[in-house]
């Protein structure tokens, strides 16, 4: 886990050449994207300095947009609601933004940042609902330390959140969903419930297939689903 200040990605003022996609960020999305060195500078903010909106609007994260098909999904289905996605690669983050904004969604931004420090960009109760889907389940034994599910995350992320809010969980991993459980049910989160496969369950009518859930569906793959709310 990462303390409150470091950074695991590379600046892009230090990437000496560029790829397309980052100019593309810089350029075509400038007004929709946010760089690692940018998006601390609206915590607190994001609202009234980035959407203009007030207090009362209702303020979404994703964390990690992949290619974008739930994040534009989210953004068009919920034009009342901002939302902002988190991603570290370049590509996804055009991806993420492009699809949002080919949909007439201008209800939302990607910032590129890394997912371990979401409170280095909000401030205490600023978020509403969150969303998780498929993060690395570090599948080896010595790799669950890097797991983003964990005791102290969890206590960090809930008091970015406003009461009344949800988060989201989603993967394909059945042992990192039994380890995301077992903090789930420790931690302040209130659980809402859970399935050990998604599409054959009361959540499945309300649930918008991933891209990442659409391979795993191919190959009858279950999808294990968790709801939390901050009451």
């Amino acid at each position: 886990m990462l303390d409150s200040h470091t950074l695991k990605l590379k600046p892009i003022a230090n990437i000496n050449s560029p790829n397309n996609y980052i100019i593309a960020l810089q350029q075509e999305y400038n007004q929709w994207a946010y760089t690692e060195e940018q998006a601390p500078q609206f915590k607190g903010q994001w609202r009234q300095q980035v959407f203009n909106k007030p207090d009362s609007a209702f303020l979404d994260l994703e964390i990690g947009t992949g290619n974008g098909l739930f994040f534009a999904h989210q953004a068009t289905k919920h034009p009342e609601r901002c939302l902002i996605g988190i991603e570290r690669k370049f590509k996804p983050l055009v991806q993420s933004i492009r699809r949002a904004l080919r949909q007439g969604a201008t209800n939302a931004r990607v910032l590129r940042y890394d997912a371990e420090v979401p409170w280095n960009l909000f401030a205490p109760s600023e978020l509403n609902n969150i969303f998780i889907h498929f993060p690395d389940p570090w599948p080896k034994m010595r790799w669950h330390k890097n797991r983003l599910i964990q005791t102290e995350y969890l206590q960090k992320l809930i008091e970015l959140q406003r009461e009344k809010s949800y988060l989201e969980f989603k993967t394909d991993h059945r042992g990192y969903f039994d380890h995301a459980l077992k903090v789930f049910q420790n931690s302040a989160y209130k659980m809402e419930g859970y399935t050990y496969d998604l599409h054959q369950s009361e959540f499945a009518e309300q649930n918008f297939v991933t891209h990442f859930e659409s391979i795993f569906l191919h190959k009858g793959q279950p999808i294990y689903y968790a709801l939390l709310s901050k009451n």
